[in-house]
Order: structure tokens, then C-alpha cells, then sequence
């Protein structure tokens, strides 16, 4: 199923089941589950659910609502993969904006976005001019813990993801070259638009996505998910060696090669750019730089 976070008329952010092709949303609180809680209460609580009574309900036109983040605000910070996929680590390695040591890693490279920098599908991405002149996109998949715990393996670890979604990793790369530690760089206010909604984890095989990213219709990346070095599985299991993973946890896991900072010269978007993107079974997320 499909879950999205949304607004009737501007008022109070709530939790809808999908049906894209049908163009429609059911509001969860006024079928009869009636539930009123956000989307991480939604995936610590699913099991408990009957998928019949959510499918129940009056159903609204998806144009008559504003789509949010499906996370609207994330109770902890994103979690982030970096060089995640072979060929995106060389070109970065060698855009001149890499301060790591080593050009594949040979375990994850984790750090975190600000839960804050969240922001939905046609949201604007702030262009911060008076902080960066190097602005630039990631496609991304995101991972939705729904039951969570700690030293989770590798074995069990896909059984403890609720949903995926799609994430742009929006960066500063002067910001994340000069501060060498990649968190002020991707954490900017709007750095993590998301959505446009969450796809529940017996729908997806994430290996095996396609995704893709178009800057105003041109495609600058496009790969599978199936080439990343460590998969889901792996990460989660890193992950949560020493940390408890908890329900809606989100895990942003890398971009393949493509972005503005791989090209020569560089790409990077400028204001009114629109992103796109695209994977396969989830949907398309696009917001532009204002």
C-alpha cells in the first residue's frame, strides 16, 4: 500500500492510504481505523492493522489535497549513506569537493541530515545563495524502519523496514568541503525534500529499482538500486550495531553517479532549476529551487 501525509484546505496534516491510479486519497482518521496519528505511529503500529478496514472509508481527489513530506517532521535526524554506489564514489572522488580518504569505502559511510531540513514533493528547495554557490541534487532511495531494535542482522534486517520512499539529498558542496564533516553542508533548511509518498515493504524489492533524476526534463542520473556497494539489508545491520533503530526512522541510502559535482565543469542548479525524481514502484518527486 501507499500512505502520504497530507492537508485539506491548509488545515491540520494528516495520514491517507493512496491509490494513484485511481487518483485518490482515503483519509485514515475518517474511515474506520479512524486513526489521527502521524506516519511514524502509523509504522510503529501497522501490524496491528487490517488491511481491509484501511482500504474502507471516503476517499478524496488526490488534486483536491496538498501532498506533505510522508514524514512530516522525522522524530530523529535522517540517517545518510555516502558513496554508496561505486561509480558516483570515483567521480566525487575526483570532483575536487571530496575531503574522505579513500575513494571506495570499504565499510558505509554514515552521517546525518537534520531532521528540519525536511520539506515535501513541490515544495521549494531554498537556493541559501548568501552560503553556497555549489548547490546540487542526489537521487536516493529512503528506507522507513517501522518494527525496530538494536543489532538487527543482516539476515532479519529487511523484515524491520516498513516502507520506502524517494529522497533528494540536496547538497552544499563548498559548505561540505570546508566543513569536511558532511552535516552542515546537506542539512540546510529544505536539503531533504521527500515523498511523494511511502510504499509499504512487501511491494518493493529495493535491490531491484530502477532511479533516476532529471534537472528541468534532462537526465542526469540514472541507475539501480542493485548497484549499491552495501545494500539495505547491510546497512541496517551497521546501523544498529550500537544504535536502536526506532519506528520511522528514516535511512537515505546513497546516489549513483550523475550529480552537478561529477560533471566537468561542474553542474550545480541555479534558482527556478526543477528536480525530478524518479523511482520504479514508488513514484516521482519533484521541487524546485526557488
Amino acid at each position: 500500500m501507499r500512505f502520504a501525509t497530507f492537508s485539506r484546505g491548509g488545515g491540520t496534516p494528516e495520514v491517507g492510504a493512496v491509490w494513484p491510479s485511481e487518483g485518490l486519497i482515503r483519509p485514515l482518521r475518517d474511515g474506520p481505523l479512524a486513526f489521527s496519528g502521524d506516519m511514524s505511529s502509523l509504522a510503529e503500529s501497522y501490524d496491528d492493522f487490517s488491511v481491509d478496514l484501511i482500504s474502507r472509508g471516503p476517499a478524496q481527489k488526490l488534486s483536491d489535497v496538498r501532498l506533505l513530506a510522508p514524514i512530516l517532521t522525522p522524530r530523529r535526524n535522517v540517517f545518510c549513506v555516502g558513496k554508496n554506489y561505486k561509480e558516483h564514489a570515483k567521480e566525487f572522488n575526483q570532483s575536487g569537493f571530496d575531503a574522505s580518504a579513500t575513494e571506495i569505502p570499504e565499510v558505509p559511510i554514515i552521517f546525518t541530515k537534520s531532521s528540519g531540513s525536511v520539506i515535501g514533493p513541490g515544495a521549494e528547495i531554498s537556493s541559501h545563495s548568501e552560503l553556497t554557490q555549489s548547490l546540487d541534487y542526489e537521487a536516493e532511495l529512503g528506507v522507513v524502519i517501522g518494527r525496530g531494535g538494536r543489532a538487527i542482522s543482516r539476515e532479519a534486517a529487511l523484515s524491520r523496514v516498513w516502507g520506502y520512499t524517494v529522497i533528494n539529498d540536496v547538497t552544499a558542496r563548498d559548505l561540505q568541503r570546508r566543513h569536511q564533516q558532511w552535516f552542515i553542508g546537506k542539512s540546510l533548511d529544505t536539503f531533504c525534500p521527500m515523498g511523494p509518498w511511502i510504499v509499504t515493504a512487501d511491494e518493493i524489492e529495493p535491490q531491484r529499482l530502477d532511479i533516476s533524476c532529471k534537472v528541468n526534463d534532462e537526465v542526469r542520473q540514472h541507475a539501480s538500486t542493485g548497484d549499491m556497494i552495501f545494500d539495505v539489508a547491510t546497512l541496517i545491520e551497521v546501523i544498529s550495531k550500537g544504535i536502536t533503530l526506532k519506528a520511522g526512522d528514516i535511512i537515505a541510502t546513497g546516489t549513483p553517479a550523475g550529480v552537478g559535482a561529477g560533471f566537468k565543469p561542474p553542474r550545480f542548479l541555479k534558482p527556478a532549476d526543477v528536480v525530478s525524481i524518479t523511482i520504479e514502484k514508488i513514484g516521482t518527486l519533484t521541487n524546485r529551487v526557488a
